[in-house]
């Protein structure tokens, strides 16, 4: 159920991952349409067993029409590769689908999703989620947690664990996105969260490879 003042999102209730990539190109249930380039929708196979789901697109996603192509996704790279997961084996998405952007000179910089937008754009996530029935989700950062989990989750005290959802019938991981890992001021700090998404990373392996076939 949408927010008031937002219409519900026009989520086929057939078809493949493909034909709600498509439906989505006409999503107008919340404003961020009106802004952004591209919807940015995910990418991967209805047949991986790890879903990994961000905030929103950046300004390089939005440009390319595909997720975690920028800097974060570099950072991703880096993480899913000292896993020993290849990128190509999940499905990797966005809590909302839609840049949202303030402009500071030629600059768009990134500006969080309400909590009205995130629940405007669920209906998309939800329909990606039961196409593929993953065995783990892990949600990047506080934004994807409140999507998934629907409450508001500190990264610093959940992250390592294994949670229950029955919503969708898939443990859920959460753990630093990589843009807050890129954020960090301090190098130190840099490396700790990146390590700490590396060994949340392998956790979700751990876990998928415990769910029966």
């Amino acid at each position: 159920m949408a927010l008031k003042g937002y219409p519900p999102a026009p989520v086929p209730g057939k078809g493949s991952l493909k034909d709600l990539k498509e439906a989505a190109e006409d999503c107008h249930a919340c404003p961020l349409y009106k802004t952004a380039t591209h919807v940015v929708f995910g990418e991967g196979s209805s047949r991986s067993k790890i879903v990994i789901i961000g905030e929103q697109p950046g300004d390089k996603e939005d440009l390319a029409g595909e997720p975690f192509v920028g800097p974060a996704g570099s950072m991703l790279d880096y993480c899913l590769e000292k896993a020993g997961i290849p990128r190509n084996t999940v499905y990797v998405t966005n809590a909302v689908k839609h840049f949202k952007w303030t402009p500071q000179g030629k600059i768009r910089l990134h500006k969080k999703p309400s909590a009205g937008e995130v629940k405007a754009c669920k209906p998309w996530l939800e329909a990606e989620l039961g196409k593929i029935k993953p065995d783990v989700i892990i949600a990047l950062g506080a934004t994807a947690a409140l999507s998934v989990l629907g409450k508001a989750t500190a990264i610093t005290k959940e992250r390592g664990k294994v949670m229950e959802q029955e919503a969708y019938g898939s443990p859920v991981i959460v753990s630093w996105h990589p843009s807050a890992i890129l954020r960090s001021i301090r190098s130190e700090d840099t490396e700790q969260k990146r390590e700490q998404l590396i060994e949340d990373l392998k956790l979700a392996a751990k876990v998928a490879l415990k769910k029966p076939q």
